[in-house]
């Protein structure tokens, strides 16, 4: 079994900035194999695709925070962070990270995630 625990979400100005973290663990849990995927959920909407990381290192983001969200992982610490800049207030929703063998944006596919953390993003 694998746990994801994400922090870091929190109230911010349109144009700001916040840094959530996850924080994976498991008995057997190799994190460097593992791709790590973040997603979202405003009311009243789907669970949408923000970015992934792969075990490898490279990174991939959805069109609507290309250039102001970054994903970055520490394998040593079992961390993946994401830090996210130039806030607007679509931004607004829980933030998830997932885990995954296989690379995908879909949520659907991913085995394990996060309980979220909450991110508002005032006007």
């Amino acid at each position: 079994q694998v746990q994801l625990v994400e922090s870091g979400g929190g109230l911010v100005q349109a144009g700001g900035s916040l840094r959530l973290s996850c924080a994976a663990s498991g008995r057997s849990f190799s994190f460097a194999t593992y791709n790590m995927g973040w997603f979202r959920q405003a009311p009243g909407k789907e669970r949408e695709f923000v970015g992934y990381i792969s075990r490898g290192g490279s990174t991939y983001y959805a069109d609507s925070v290309k250039g102001r969200f970054t994903i970055s992982r520490d394998n040593a610490k079992n961390t993946v962070l994401l830090q996210m800049n130039s806030l607007k207030s679509e931004d607004t929703a829980v933030y998830y990270c997932a885990t995954d063998r296989v690379l995908r944006v879909t949520a659907s596919g991913y085995e394990y995630w996060g309980q979220g953390t909450q991110v508002t993003v005032s006007s």
